[in-house]
């Protein structure tokens, strides 16, 4: 049978309709497709809750895919490694408390797991604002990421979900959003967004699971999100902190739910 460029259309279109328009009310909305955001993502669905990871840029894995410095290799710590045994990611001892895996075994397994789980991907999406009501966070507002990169005059449009999870990393870009527009303070020292401290990876990695929490009604921190709120270093190309936070955050999600 010939194939007909007109069909090839319509079940792109048909498909992507029908995906989106049954992710505008989840249980959690995920912004960030690093490893963390993909942990919780996996741990969520499994849980059978309704959950959609949101990310801005056409790839998932934030920055593991280029292990440390493009060496596309990672190390996480002896605590992590049932992680990737769950997973089934291949590792090698180093020494007693650190072990390598190849860093594309690692981000294409997490993706692929995850979406098997249950998890729904929309990638080149950002969150430009979040939904808001007198005593919490109720949902986000997205657009197209090359609407923004082309700083185009677009409407967005808005998703609700009980619960949303700030897993973008560096940027804290759901916290910021929170901070300067609305009322109410941040569940910190200082009330605001503490910001990211440089490099010191084992104490990094310890406060990335102690800073792993609510940190406004709603809205839940992981990964590096988590250390640059509460002030916490960072700790480069080592990610079982990231991994061990995103199982975290789906635990506190789930006894929330």
């Amino acid at each position: 049978m010939e194939l007909n460029e007109l069909t090839i259309t319509k079940a792109i279109v048909e498909g992507f309709f029908q995906k989106f328009s049954s992710c505008l009310e989840t249980d959690v909305a995920i912004v960030g497709g690093g490893p963390a955001g993909l942990v919780a993502g996996y741990f969520l669905a499994r849980a059978g809750k309704k959950v959609v990871l949101y990310e801005r840029k056409l790839s998932l894995g934030g920055g593991m895919w280029g292990g440390g410095m493009l060496f596309n290799e990672i190390v996480v710590q002896k605590t992590a490694l049932p992680i990737l045994d769950l997973f089934g990611i291949r590792w090698k001892k180093y020494d007693e408390n650190h072990y390598s895996a190849d860093s594309i075994e690692a981000v294409s397994t997490l993706i692929s797991q995850a979406v098997k789980a249950g998890l729904t991907v929309f990638n080149c999406i950002s969150a430009e604002d979040v939904l808001m009501r007198e005593d919490r966070v109720i949902g986000l507002v997205i657009n197209w990421s090359a609407v923004e990169i082309a700083r185009l005059h677009v409407d967005p449009l808005s998703v609700r979900s009980r619960f949303v999870i700030d897993s973008t990393g560096h940027a804290t870009e759901i916290v910021r959003i929170v901070q300067t527009k609305v009322p109410g303070s941040l569940n910190t020292p200082s009330g605001k967004l503490e910001g990211e401290k440089s490099m010191w990876a084992d104490k990094a990695e310890t406060l990335t699971l102690s800073n792993t929490r609510e940190v406004f009604p709603g809205l839940y921190v992981a990964g590096m999100s988590a250390n640059a709120t509460y002030g916490g270093p960072r700790m480069g190309p080592i990610f079982g902190g990231m991994l061990m936070s995103g199982q975290k955050v789906a635990e506190q999600i789930i006894r929330a739910l």
